[in-house]
């Protein structure tokens, strides 16, 4: 049986400002793709035989939009392991096939980052058929993309002698990003592959392998798992535990020590979406060759990626750039040097501002809420509450709020008061009131909250009950 393991973590910085750490890049719709591309990462799965519900490995912030995206997707048997913070790929995904072993030793892991694009899913699949049977065999499989260009951005490995009755070959050897010259006679050679990070292995053999190879991460991976805490929608991996795992990715910590690796070439028109000269190259284009989104002008423009969301965007005699609008930020490059864009969010990081971290509207699993102003002393936000839903009973030590309902019918708990507040009625919360807002209707809820106050920050709520387990733990 295939178990596919979703690598669902990592920011993407380098697609700022469309993509921030509370709204990564493996979950945006991106256009003309048709999903997100962690929702379309399952998808391209949908008919494979024998495969069971996937293992979606994620930060913990991101864990309902996670959920929420397999439930559009009609995802019902998938399992969400959280990681408390970040180790590479190794660790994560020994946590998994130690998940996964214990219900099913003899499972092959089919390993995939969630923000990849693979536009031929017939050939996907078909590798995958062939990948199984190494595997299955105690192979450490893992699928080169063929090279279409001298591409200095990815790592390379050498194919060498081919495994009898397969489909695969040895790993030569495995390359660092090359420079130009180099990657122009890796291409020419017809020998050198990209490095995808996908791989299918038993979960036995992967820790046999770690253990050899990797033993601390193996022994420490073993002791988070056994430490694990489950509830109805998660698994909770232990932060003090995991954080002493040292961290390493499956390449280094194994496939380059292995004498297990093999590699099968994948010519599936794949791409990792690294940049966004990476989105330009896989969207349909216009005559000037342009990639336009949203309400866009453009007068003399050619080989430009140009995508507007909240206003007009007017764009004139230039070529080979990136223009990207959000509400709340804008960012103008040169094609060739969006790779530099990491850079920006880093300075962002460093002065501590909200634009790394979260757009204007911010997603939450009860609904969604959008900052309209944000002055000295209140805020004003707009906030969506899903049919059914409800927001947590909590309190602010320093800001009041005034809700005034603009669509549906709004449920308000204000300590021992329960209110019913229907379109254009309002309600006063006085600062240090307990209150909650429910949605106990069909249609949607929206409110205009203002928040006065001497800080007005999110990290001003204490929570008393919660339906999503934002209490902590």
């Amino acid at each position: 049986m295939i178990v596919p393991v979703i690598l669902a973590g990592g920011v993407g910085s380098r697609l700022w400002p469309q993509s921030r750490a509370l709204l990564p890049k493996q979950f945006i719709d991106f256009p003309q793709q048709g999903g997100s591309l962690f929702q379309n990462t399952l998808s391209r799965l949908a008919g494979l035989d024998d495969i069971a519900g996937p293992v979606v490995l994620c930060n913990n912030d991101h864990r309902f939009l996670v959920a929420q995206q397999l439930s559009e997707l009609g995802q019902t048997d998938a399992g969400i392991m959280l990681e408390p913070v970040g180790r590479n790929t190794a660790p994560a995904v020994a946590v998994a096939a130690l998940e996964i072993e214990a219900i099913n030793p003899d499972a092959v892991l089919l390993v995939l980052p969630a923000d990849h694009v693979i536009l031929d899913v017939q050939a996907l699949q078909s590798t995958i058929g062939k990948g199984k049977l190494l595997a299955e065999s105690g192979k450490l499989v893992t699928f080169g993309i063929v090279p279409s260009v001298p591409e200095t951005g990815y790592g390379y490995k050498k194919r060498g002698k081919p495994i009898d009755n397969s489909s695969g070959f040895a790993v030569e050897k495995f390359v660092e990003k090359p420079d130009l010259d180099t990657a122009r006679s890796y291409l020419a050679s017809g020998e050198y592959l990209w490095n995808s990070g996908m791989f299918m292995f038993k979960a036995s053999t992967y820790l046999s392998e770690l253990a050899n190879h990797a033993p601390a991460i193996e022994k420490s991976c073993r002791m988070a798992f056994d430490a694990i805490e489950r509830d109805k929608d998660y698994v909770h991996i232990p932060l003090q535990l995991f954080e002493e795992c040292p961290g390493d990715s499956i390449d280094y910590a194994i496939m380059e020590k292995t004498d297990r690796a093999a590699v099968i070439p994948l010519d599936a028109k794949w791409n990792d979406l690294g940049a966004w000269s990476a989105l330009w190259e896989v969207i349909e284009k216009d005559d000037r060759n342009n990639v336009v989104s949203g309400d866009v002008l453009l007068q003399g423009v050619s080989d430009s990626y140009v995508q507007a969301e909240s206003r007009l965007v007017a764009v004139v005699g230039i070529s080979d750039v990136v223009v990207v609008e959000t509400s709340d930020a804008v960012l103008v490059a040169a094609k060739d040097k969006v790779q530099d864009v990491k850079k920006i969010v880093e300075k962002l990081q460093s002065e501590k501002r909200p634009e790394s971290q979260h757009h204007d509207l911010v997603y939450r699993p009860w609904g969604s809420y959008q900052s309209l102003v944000n002055a000295n002393g209140y805020q004003v936000k707009h906030i969506v509450v899903k049919p059914g839903a409800a927001l947590s009973l909590q309190m602010h030590h320093k800001r009041a709020e005034h809700w005034t309902v603009v669509h549906g019918e709004a449920k308000v708990t204000r300590d021992d008061e329960i209110l019913i507040l229907k379109t254009n009625e309002s309600v006063f919360l006085p600062l240090g009131c307990k209150h909650r807002l429910e949605n106990t209707g069909s249609e949607v809820v929206e409110i205009i909250e203002v928040q006065v106050g001497d800080y007005l920050g999110e990290d001003d709520i204490v929570r008393f009950e919660d339906v999503y387990g934002r209490i902590d733990r």
